[in-house]
């Protein structure tokens, strides 16, 4: 059984999640571990600004899963970043 997926009612949130998305298939879709990273770097990038935000309320329930899933792309990201360093070399 599916779960049904939690909306999280926030414009900055919603603004930032299209993108977010785009850069996440994209990152899937890339073949080479450097196009990951490459990709790993601008969602990093993205999820940072949605974990800065200045309208956190730490009573809001949408902050709070807006903040735990852009921790967890946050740790997805630079795991990429890291395997993009180590093919490198």
């Amino acid at each position: 059984m599916k779960k049904p997926e939690q909306e999280i009612n926030c414009p900055i949130f919603l603004k930032r999640e299209w993108t977010i998305k785009q850069l996440t298939r994209d990152i899937n879709e890339a073949k080479a571990v450097s196009d990951k990273a490459d990709r790993a770097m601008h969602l990093k990038n993205e999820v940072e600004m949605l974990l800065s935000c200045e309208k956190y309320d730490q009573k809001s329930r949408d902050c709070k899963n807006c903040r735990t899933i852009s921790t967890l792309r946050r740790q997805t990201a630079e795991l990429l970043l890291r395997a993009g360093e180590l093919g490198g070399k």
